[in-house]
């Protein structure tokens, strides 16, 4: 690691950056720029995070189609083994969808394949319709997307030109509310739980429309915690280290999850392998354990009346 980056983490208060702990670790929100794939966002902040730390782990926390940005939670060092604690998360969006015309990906980047007429279409209509999206609905996964059928990805099923039967799958619409209406472009602000594909809202909406619709544009603008307003734009990740303070430490970032602090003894007998007893009445199938100044210990899971360890954090990532 560069001279500046040992100063940066030394400088970092508790909870925040320590190299000597091994926790120059953690997560990173930023804004991907359009056009970019989430794997290619990935590739570059791996490059340069892996020139000042010698750590090349980096991964996301679910990612985001090349015509879409915003936050994508990105997981770095150590904090890649908790990107499914970061990921199933509820998400926040603002879409676009275009009215009377549908695609064969259910976005602006496939061919179109009806085109029906929209003039008829009012605002009242469009709120009608919408009060049906809420709550929990049935939501089929669209044919371009990283869903497996059979082994194989829905989207690589569909550039052979196949379709297959995908099954549906329950997720949840806190609210919808519309930003804005003209027509045949509708603007909404959607709040939703994890996994819901808004391609498919988006061609749902116009099939209960009877117009068809599509996705024309799609911006997320929060992913749990993590908030477009405090994420950190692409041309920010240099060769220099001060993009480094933007990284989220584990204690901060997932401040949802329910956790404990451990004393020594309970941290030296969880780091070998030992159950310790449970001393709370935490009802949950999880905790993140914590020493005093905030350094993540493990991940417990409950087991009778102890906690048996689930994943272990020592050393360098």
């Amino acid at each position: 690691a560069s001279a500046s980056y040992r100063s940066l983490i030394k400088s970092s208060p508790k909870g925040g950056l320590d190299l000597n702990e091994g926790d120059h670790a953690g997560f990173l929100n930023l804004n991907k720029p359009l056009r970019w794939t989430s794997h290619d966002a990935v590739a570059r902040v791996r490059h340069r995070y892996q020139t000042l730390t010698g750590c090349k782990k980096v991964g996301h926390a679910g990612t985001l189609d090349p015509l879409a940005s915003g936050v994508l939670v990105l997981c770095l060092g150590k904090a890649t083994r908790l990107s499914s604690y970061a990921m199933h998360t509820d998400k926040q969006y603002q879409a676009q969808i275009t009215l009377g015309k549908t695609t064969a990906s259910y976005d602006a980047e496939g061919d179109v394949i009806t085109v029906s007429d929209t003039s008829h279409i009012t605002l009242s209509a469009i709120q009608s319709v919408l009060r049906q999206f809420t709550g929990d609905i049935q939501q089929v996964p669209p044919m371009y997307s990283a869903v497996k059928v059979g082994g194989q990805k829905l989207y690589q099923l569909a550039r052979q030109g196949k379709s297959v039967k995908r099954q549906a799958r329950q997720v949840h619409i806190h609210a919808i509310k519309i930003l804005s209406w003209s027509s045949p472009v509708i603007e909404l602000d959607v709040r939703c739980s994890s996994g819901t594909y808004m391609r498919s809202l988006a061609h749902d909406i116009g099939q209960t429309l009877h117009t068809g619709a599509y996705l024309s544009a799609l911006r997320r603008v929060a992913s749990g915690h993590f908030k477009i307003g405090d994420s950190i734009t692409l041309d920010k990740i240099t060769d220099g280290d001060e993009w480094l303070k933007h990284i989220i430490p584990p204690h901060a970032a997932l401040k949802h999850q329910p956790r404990l602090t451990l004393n020594a003894g309970e941290i030296q007998r969880i780091q070998k392998g030992q159950f310790i007893r449970r001393q709370t009445d935490l009802s949950t199938d999880h905790v993140f354990a914590f020493t005093n100044d905030k350094h993540l210990v493990a991940i417990l899971k409950p087991q009778g009346q102890l906690w048996k360890p689930h994943k272990v954090f020592r050393g360098q990532p």
